[in-house]
């Protein structure tokens, strides 16, 4: 079974310094009906004005996926992390039994655009720790590239979840196929552009809440960036 929830019937809160859509219940949006999907929680598409960000905050037993689409992310933490993550990298943090990080966009004039996401992690009360690679535009195109799963497979970010996230960019004729075990749930958050999952057409922001399915086909893009997760039940 495919449902499909529009970019529209999001959560959204504004607060001057950021805008954000939340696709789950968050802070002070709250939705019975959306409280995730499988072991993901989160997903907020967050836009961050010059010069502002999150302060230090702190979190704990959650696997945190940032994935800027614009602009640069400045993290810093308190396990000595300090990096700026660029379109195209994948930063995976791991909150455990517990971690102070704060966010920033440090550009004068440019806004930072990302999607932050999280998952619900296997084990609880697990040592903090951080990782960041860079997945190249040209390794995500017509495919679905993996970015991040439990064993770190195929060059991806470990993530201590049951869960695997794949991107991919498709224009065109471009089209994939993933296989999905029927007994897990598939979720499928466009990015930007226009797609084709399962034969259901996705706007930017659309997303398809899968279950039950043996495989997700993608195709029919017009500048697509997709994400697909395949989570535990």
């Amino acid at each position: 079974m495919l449902t499909l929830r529009k970019s529209q019937d999001r959560g959204y809160a504004d607060h001057g310094w950021l805008k954000s859509h939340h696709s789950f219940s968050f802070a002070g949006y709250f939705d019975p009906q959306h409280m995730g999907w499988g072991n993901l929680r989160v997903i907020n598409e967050d836009r961050i004005t010059p010069g502002s960000g999150f302060g230090t905050h702190g979190h704990r037993d959650m696997e945190i996926i940032s994935y800027v689409l614009s602009g640069e992310l400045a993290h810093k933490d308190n396990m000595g992390n300090g990096r700026s993550i660029p379109p195209g990298d994948v930063q995976r943090m791991s909150a455990g039994r517990g971690v102070m990080h704060s966010e920033y966009n440090h550009a004068a004039n440019d806004s930072t655009h990302f999607l932050q996401i999280w998952i619900e992690p296997n084990a609880k009360g697990i040592a903090p720790s951080y990782e960041q690679k860079t997945f190249a535009a040209e390794d995500k195109l017509g495919r679905l590239r993996l970015v991040a799963s439990p064993d770190g497979a195929e060059g991806s970010v470990t993530v201590h979840a049951d869960a695997r996230l794949y991107a991919g960019l498709f224009d065109g004729e471009q089209a994939a196929e993933l296989p999905l075990d029927p007994a897990r749930k598939a979720y499928v958050h466009l990015v930007r552009g226009a797609l084709r999952v399962n034969g259901q057409p996705l706007a930017a922001g659309d997303a398809a809440l899968l279950s039950g399915e043996s495989r997700i086909t993608v195709d029919q893009g017009e500048q697509a960036e997709v994400l697909v997760f395949d989570l535990a039940d």
